[in-house]
Order: structure tokens, then C-alpha cells, then sequence
């Protein structure tokens, strides 16, 4: 019976140390998931900066520091089926501020210095440059800061006395995705241009393909404007106004499909050079349209097609220790029904300095 039982000691001390080294077993593999989805994502980054290194220089360092100035602008036509036209558009907006980087992490604070005063502007713009893709993530409302910039009522009217006069009666808002893919991604290098990431070593240009998606918000009041034109352009000019143009309330949402050609341009020792165009075309559907009891315009129509561009440019010194340079992306939307048309274009201007530090 001793034997018995000493025989089933055993086999459960065997069956316990086992199941416990089978725990401790798991236990290791539930503390290195962690490590291993970092690895399976870094894995994942690396494929989408894959390069020919005859045409890209790798970066060298780990962190980067950087001092930045943005300045800001935004620019809306709008047209009647009559031949009316104001042209809106705010001050420039400039900021500036520090930049810190590591690897393809890049933040920054910037502080606006065109406007002291609190203001109702907000603009927030994320674009993020591999070699295979790119994204822009984008938000704007610029509240009632506009000025008059230009103003045709027809023949006999001259706009000079009311060009950058402040006007409160109109506002927008636009918010919105892009995406697009590089094809020639391995020899041409977006980072290099845009993020200072990488370096082009040889001229190289690529085709471009993406999709984006945005939402706009357009208002004008037009008893504003025309109480504007009254004071600076006289009785006449706000008689024929109130005939030509109308209040209206315009919200829409923009899908398209877009390609293009960028190229860069290696035109001295550390030296760069990038032009970058894409025409894209889009589908504009309306949510409301003018405030005077128009409907909603919710059937597909090809009508509702548009064409859209994105534009990048770009001019870079890079040593792969110190760099500096400018670069400018625009883009412009167009809405356009049978009595009323809109032309939309923001952008922004960066001019940066900065060093790399830390070697890999």
C-alpha cells in the first residue's frame, strides 16, 4: 500500500512540475508578445522604405532637432451663372516653433505669430512620407477673418476702394484624407524632399496614384456683403449685388481618385530639387445647397464630377548631418452647378534648419 502510494506521489510531483513548467513556458511567451508585435511592426515599416541604394542614402542618426516657420493661406472663388464674382481669402497665418524627431517619429510645438489676439482659426495639417506611401490628414476653419480681394459686378463698377477690406459674412471649413502610393518607390524617395529622412544620391521620377476623401463647408451672407459694398462701392454697386448674387449655404463631401508624376531632382552634391502634380478627379455630393428652399441633390449625377490637383514642391540641402530648405504643397478644389460655382485652395509654405544627431 506504501509502495501504492509512493508510485502516485510521484506521478503527481511529475505531472505538477510539467504543468508548471508548461505555465512558466507561457508565461515567457505572454511576456515577449510585446516585444514581438514591436518587432512585427517595425518589420512592417521597413518594408515600406525599402530602396535601391545606388538612388537613396539611408539616414545615418537616430534623432533629429529642428526650427521650423509654416506660413499658412487660403483663397475662395466664388462665381454666378450671371458673370458675379468674389474672390475671399485671410491673411497670411505664420508660425513658428521646435521640432524633435526619432527615426520616422517626428513632433513639434509652433506658436502663431501673425495673430497675438485670440482668434477663431484653426488649422491642423499631418502628412506622413514613406518611400511607398504618403497621407495627408488636414482640418481648417478659419471663422470670419476674410478681406475682399476682388469683386466684378460688370462693366462700370470698379473694385479698387473695397480690395482688402474685412468682410465677416462668409466662412468655410474643410476637413479630409489623402492617400497615395508611389510606384517607383525604391528609387525615388518622398522622405527625401518633404521629411529629410533619407537623401536622393540620382535623379529619379515615379507615377503616382491615391484616393482622398474630404468635407466642405461653404457660407456667404450676402446682406453683409452688400451692406460692405455700400459703404465703399456706393448705392449702384449694392443694387446690382443684390441682384447677382444670392446667400448661400453650401455643404458637400468630396471622393476622388487622383494620379499624377513627381520628380526629384538631384542638381548639385547634397542638393535637391522636387515637383510633384496630381490631378484628380472627384465626385462632389451635396448635403444642402442654397439656403433658398433648393433640395438636396442626393442622386448620383455625372454632373457632380469635378476635377481636383494636389501640388508639392520642394528645395533641399542635406549633408545627412545638417540640412535645410523649403517646401510648398497646395491643394484646390472645384464645385460647380449650373448657377453657382466655388473655386477652394489652401496650402502651406514650410521653410526649416536642422541637424541629425546620435549615430546608428
Amino acid at each position: 500500500m506504501k509502495r501504492i502510494i509512493f508510485s502516485l506521489t510521484l506521478c503527481l510531483l511529475a505531472a505538477s512540475t510539467k504543468v508548471w513548467a508548461q505555465v512558466e513556458s507561457e508565461k515567457i511567451r505572454v511576456e515577449e508578445l510585446p516585444k514581438k508585435v514591436i518587432d512585427k511592426s517595425y518589420q512592417v515599416v521597413k518594408k515600406f522604405n525599402q530602396i535601391d541604394t545606388t538612388y537613396i542614402e539611408e539616414q545615418h542618426y537616430n534623432f533629429t532637432a529642428m526650427v521650423q516657420s509654416t506660413i499658412s493661406f487660403e483663397e475662395y472663388t466664388l462665381k454666378t451663372s450671371e458673370g458675379g464674382l468674389l474672390e475671399v481669402a485671410p491673411d497670411y497665418n505664420v508660425k513658428v516653433g521646435p521640432y524633435f524627431g526619432w527615426r520616422w517619429i517626428f513632433m513639434g510645438i509652433t506658436m502663431d505669430i501673425s495673430h497675438v489676439s485670440s482668434s477663431k482659426r484653426q488649422d491642423y495639417n499631418l502628412s506622413l512620407y514613406s518611400n511607398q506611401v504618403g497621407v495627408d490628414l488636414f482640418y481648417r476653419k478659419t471663422g470670419d477673418e476674410y478681406k475682399i480681394r476682388k469683386l466684378n459686378l460688370g462693366s462700370g463698377f470698379s473694385d479698387r476702394a473695397i480690395r482688402d477690406v474685412p468682410f465677416g459674412g462668409f466662412r468655410s471649413s474643410i476637413k479630409g484624407a489623402n492617400l497615395y502610393y508611389i510606384f517607383n518607390h525604391k528609387k525615388f524617395s518622398y522622405p527625401a524632399a518633404f521629411a529629410q529622412s533619407t537623401c536622393q544620391r540620382r535623379s529619379c521620377g515615379t507615377a503616382l496614384a491615391g484616393i482622398g476623401y474630404t468635407r466642405h463647408s461653404i457660407e456667404l451672407d450676402v446682406q453683409q456683403l452688400a451692406d460692405v459694398v455700400r459703404e465703399h462701392m456706393g448705392d449702384d454697386a449694392a443694387s446690382v449685388l443684390g441682384t447677382d448674387l444670392r446667400s448661400y449655404k453650401v455643404k458637400y463631401t468630396d471622393i476622388s481618385a487622383s494620379g499624377g508624376y513627381a520628380y526629384n531632382w538631384v542638381f548639385a552634391r547634397n542638393c535637391l530639387f522636387t515637383a510633384s502634380l496630381s490631378a484628380a478627379l472627384g465626385y462632389k455630393r451635396t448635403k444642402s445647397q442654397n439656403v433658398e428652399d433648393r433640395p438636396q441633390l442626393n442622386d448620383f449625377s455625372v454632373k457632380n464630377f469635378n476635377i481636383d490637383g494636389v501640388g508639392r514642391f520642394a528645395l533641399v540641402y542635406n549633408n545627412t548631418r545638417w540640412y535645410a530648405g523649403a517646401n510648398y504643397v497646395f491643394h484646390t478644389y472645384n464645385y460647380e452647378k449650373s448657377d453657382f460655382s466655388t473655386n477652394s485652395t489652401f496650402g502651406s509654405l514650410n521653410i526649416y534648419v536642422g541637424f541629425n544627431f546620435q549615430r546608428r
